[in-house]
C-alpha cells in the first residue's frame, strides 16, 4: 500500500522527455508512450527515487496552489497501475 512515506521512481526503461515539436512531455517505456497531463508531468519530474510523497507534493505547493498529498498520491496510483511508476 502506497502511503505519504512511499518513495516514488521511474521504473527502469521508463524516461520523462520533452517534446519539442508537440510541446508537451512525453513518458516513454517499453511497451509505448504516455502523453502526461501538465499534473502528472510535473509529478513524475520529481520522482527520483529520494522524494517521499509528501516531499513531492511539498515542491508541488510552492509552483502550484492548493496541491494536497491525496492528490499527488491519485495521480502515482494511476501511473503505478500502468507500470511506469515503482515504490521503494
Amino acid at each position: 500500500m502506497i502511503t505519504v512515506g512511499s518513495v516514488p521512481q521511474l521504473r527502469r526503461g521508463v524516461r520523462l522527455s520533452f517534446d519539442h515539436v508537440r510541446e508537451t512531455h512525453v513518458l516513454l517505456f517499453p511497451e509505448g508512450v504516455l502523453v502526461p497531463n501538465t499534473t502528472a508531468a510535473a509529478v513524475l519530474e520529481l520522482c527520483d527515487g529520494v522524494r517521499t510523497v509528501t516531499d513531492i507534493a511539498s515542491a508541488l505547493e510552492s509552483r502550484f496552489s492548493g496541491v494536497r498529498e491525496q492528490d499527488v498520491l491519485d495521480v502515482l496510483a494511476r501511473l503505478g497501475e500502468r507500470r511506469v511508476v515503482a515504490w521503494t
